[in-house]
């Protein structure tokens, strides 16, 4: 008997209600007249993976964008409905929808858990009214917390909160009260995440030009420290770089990535990882509905990974685990051992005090989380 290969699906809603100031994902804010034939397009894109995906069954399913909560609640019903009836995913263990607070209301909430949806992530940023308006977030704290509540009522017991550090004009005290506040919530999930100034990005347009002041990076870094430490010291487990959870909550889809597992992205911009090839879609819809038009997988690019990639791509996403590369585990998917392979690399950086090695583990020191792209880049093949 085969047992199925597992898989994640990521599905792209590339719909918002406005452009966040420092977003640089591939969104459309008040696109509403190309919704309805997105979609059409979407299930069609899905068909053609029919065949493709028949020897794998669906561990998780993450719904991103843009903002999926913006649109009509029974486009999200037609869309996983869809792969109910054409995928296997009778086990699938984890559907994750992403949220802004002032897209929810009762009824879209209460249809997200009776179509199987089991995890909320809620991009809530900040808890400081005057930071989410200097980004550009359209919610307010009591959008987020008449959310939260909702959310809780219908029985959601894996709620994801998104929080940002590095923001204009933002203190340590602004971070550790917006965490001491999202902790009393009793949240399952935290992200915390440093803002980065993606080039096209009007936040990047501001601050070249002086208009707006980021926090240097020793304030940066005490802020992430200091995170980090308030967290831990309530019982959420720091299990990746910027991921925070309480024991058995840690977001299985993203494990798919960080461990190199296979998953699919359907979608204008979406990524995939399968059968040893990385390919990625269209990121405009013109292109997107011309080669589905043709019945055809509206692949922009791929790239073929060969082994010594593969073995560069597993350090590289595992070391973003704070538990880190287990070198047993390496031996047994690449067999050879990982310090054969990158004997110097290793003992350079364990040197320098950026990597912690022993007779089972590669991790990262708390150092090296700060300094982990000077790791990275050493080794890339």
């Amino acid at each position: 008997m085969n047992l199925l290969k597992k898989l994640g699906i990521y599905i792209h809603i590339p719909f918002c209600s406005n452009k966040c100031y420092y977003c640089d994902f591939v969104s459309f804010p008040k696109f509403n007249s190309e919704m309805d034939k997105y979609i059409d397009y979407l299930l069609l894109e899905m068909e053609i993976y029919k065949k493709l995906l028949d020897e794998y069954t669906i561990k998780t399913i993450f719904i991103g964008g843009g903002t999926p909560s913006y649109i009509d609640e029974q486009i999200i019903v037609k869309i996983l409905e869809y792969i109910y009836k054409n995928f296997d995913a009778k086990k699938v263990e984890e559907i994750t929808i992403e949220a802004n607070p002032e897209t929810l209301n009762e009824d879209k909430i209460n249809l997200y858990k009776q179509i199987g949806i089991n995890r909320i992530s809620i991009g809530v940023q900040s808890l400081s009214d005057k930071l989410l308006n200097a980004v550009g977030r359209r919610h307010t704290t009591k959008d987020f917390l008449k959310s939260y509540d909702l959310i809780r009522k219908a029985e959601f017991d894996n709620v994801n909160i998104d929080l940002m550090f590095g923001l204009p004009n933002q203190t340590v005290d602004d971070c550790i009260e917006t965490l001491e506040e999202v902790i009393k919530l009793d949240v399952d999930h935290i992200s915390y995440y440093s803002l980065i100034l993606e080039e096209k990005t009007l936040m990047n347009r501001w601050y070249n030009k002086g208009k707006i002041v980021l926090p240097d990076e020793d304030i940066e870094r005490q802020m992430y420290h200091n995170g980090i430490n308030l967290l831990k010291s309530n019982g959420y487990k720091h299990y990746e770089i910027s991921n925070f959870a309480k024991e058995g909550f840690e977001c299985k889809h993203n494990l798919l990535y960080w461990q190199i597992e296979p998953y699919v992205g359907f979608g204008i911009s979406a990524h995939s990882n399968l059968n040893n090839k990385r390919f990625w879609n269209y990121k405009n819809f013109k292109d997107y509905y011309n080669m589905l038009d043709k019945r055809l997988a509206p692949v922009c690019g791929e790239e073929k990974i060969d082994k010594k990639m593969e073995m560069a791509e597993y350090l590289i996403m595992g070391l973003r685990l704070i538990d880190g590369i287990n070198k047993d585990e390496f031996r047994n998917r690449f067999n050879q051992n990982v310090e054969d392979i990158y004997y110097d690399t290793l003992i350079k950086h364990q040197e320098g005090g950026l990597l912690s090695i022993d007779d089972e583990r590669i991790n990262f020191t708390a150092k090296g989380l700060d300094l982990s792209n000077i790791v990275y880049v050493d080794l890339l093949p």
